[in-house]
């Protein structure tokens, strides 16, 4: 499992964990004729209000229509969730990841297909992915196709016999629509639980160990656990209009902020890696302000915040041919209003490539209106901001400050002066400093961050995810012959 960080504008940091009571009835209470004619205003203090009459066996019904028209929607759903076993084979271990997907198809390409997060089965060998139908007959994917950009994945799968789902409009979500997570919480498959849109166009979501740059997110409070990751969000006429992906907890489990990646953003990627085997994105060929604030926004004559500030112009890009200028604020893009450079760089990327587009940016005050026709992002360009790129922990600033470890064995724990079972990291190598060093050499680390790590590839991570620099690590060392635990800081 993997612990991140969240931050939408600076005012929600909390921890994000990738997911490799009495139900809501509003929308029966609402369409309910028994009901409505049980509904009139009366008068209380100079105020109308409105009471509701029923009798108790019209609300059972009421109850009963709901839970009928939710079961109905979960068997018609429920056989194309699938759940998804996954092994990957690192030097030192084998890593498990458990979590859902979703059998779909699409006219544009052919056969059945599977729908599922990219890190559940990130770098697995097809052999190593287990899938587990709702007939619970085990199939294996012949092939795997996976876009880092968006966290998504599609594993081809030679037809199951079972009917794919259907994709809905995530475009015609409204916040406070119904809806159903599904898939394989803690292992349990075939889970169902419901909930509502609490929100949409959630970004700047930071995912250490991710490059997801196409970050468009539905926010849910529909229950979504480890596990949930890669299986479906479903809305009440049965279909797939969002792929669960992240939570937002404090605890690990659970706390009514769930992540999903909305159903046309997820259809557009998944048709585009099985017709070109990968994500063929637009390029505009700019460089937008990451700190564009309200106060900056009022310098350029906005009188709230919104729109994509521009602080460079590339040249020879779609952006330069089109007149784009720097401090150029887009505003709208295709039609689109564009609420940051999150939001522009998201557009963009998922427009088709040579498609003409029209833009519309305030220039010294004044709106001008633009048409640019878009080029192929060049596969190793990186639209990736700063605060988004991939921590790439085998090259992270731990290992550049001289700093190296390998994991203990019970040979090399009894040469140092060890029990043969001790655990933990060998340090191999420190900086070189004139001062005494937190950290020496022959330590054996056993936690970092009050996270037991068992390798190297551990330890980086939870060096990765300190903002600051600063790690405490719990080491075992000798002194004077003897096994002692400290608690050391490490600077990087």
């Amino acid at each position: 499992m993997i612990r991140m960080q969240i931050s939408h504008n600076s005012f929600l940091k909390r921890n994000i964990i990738l997911l490799s009571g009495v139900v809501g009835l509003c929308f029966s209470l609402c369409t309910s004729p028994t009901l409505a004619q049980g509904i009139g205003p009366s008068q209380s203090f100079g105020r109308t209000t409105t009471t509701v009459n029923f009798a108790p066996d019209e609300f059972a019904g009421i109850l009963h229509q709901a839970g009928r028209q939710i079961a109905q929607v979960s068997a018609k759903t429920g056989p194309a969730v699938v759940h998804i076993e996954s092994e990957r084979e690192t030097r030192s271990a084998i890593t498990q990841e458990t979590g859902s997907g979703v059998l779909m198809s699409d006219p544009r390409v052919d056969g059945i297909f599977v729908v599922t997060n990219r890190h559940v089965v990130a770098e697995a060998e097809l052999q190593r992915i287990s899938i587990l139908l709702t007939d619970q007959r085990i199939i294996h994917p012949y092939e795997k196709i996976e876009d880092p950009a968006s966290d998504l994945a599609v594993l081809r799968v030679r037809d199951p016999g079972i009917p794919a789902a259907q994709w809905g409009d995530s475009d015609n979500l409204d916040i406070g629509h119904f809806v159903l997570a599904m898939g394989s919480p803690f292992g349990l498959n075939q889970s169902v639980t419901l909930g509502i849109i609490s929100a949409k166009g959630r970004r700047s979501l930071d995912l250490p160990g991710s490059r997801v740059i196409n970050q468009d997110f539905l926010q849910t409070d529909a229950a979504i656990n480890p596990g949930n990751s890669g299986g479906p969000l479903v809305d009440l006429n049965g279909r797939i209009i969002g792929i669960n992906t992240a939570i937002a907890s404090q605890g690990g489990g659970n706390e009514g902020i769930g992540f999903s990646i909305p159903s046309n953003l997820v259809q557009f990627v998944a048709v585009q890696l099985l017709e070109h085997g990968r994500v063929r994105r637009g390029y505009l060929g700019v460089e937008l302000d990451e700190k564009f604030d309200i106060e900056a926004a009022r310098k350029f004559s906005l009188d709230r915040l919104f729109g994509a500030r521009v602080t460079r112009v590339l040249d020879g890009t779609p952006a330069a041919h089109a007149g784009i200028q720097r401090d150029d604020i887009i505003i709208s893009f295709d039609g689109v209003d564009i609420e940051d450079e999150n939001d522009l760089i998201n557009r963009v990327s998922l427009t088709p490539v040579n498609k003409q587009v029209r833009m519309i940016v305030v220039r010294s005050g004044r709106k001008t209106t633009l048409s640019v026709t878009l080029a192929e992002r060049d596969p190793r360009q990186s639209a990736v901001p700063d605060r988004l790129k991939e921590r790439n922990y085998k090259t992270s600033l731990f290992r550049k400050s001289s700093f190296s470890s390998l994991k203990l064995t019970p040979e090399i724990a009894k040469q140092i002066g060890f029990e043969s079972t001790q655990q933990g990291l060998l340090v191999t190598q420190v900086p070189e400093s004139k001062t005494r060093p937190e950290i020496e050499l022959y330590d054996v680390i056993i936690e970092a961050a009050r996270q037991t790590v068992h390798s190297t590839n551990e330890l980086e991570q939870q060096i990765g995810k300190s903002k600051s620099g600063s790690v405490i690590l719990k080491v075992r060392r000798i002194v004077n012959g003897k096994p002692v635990t400290r608690l050391v800081v490490w600077q990087r």
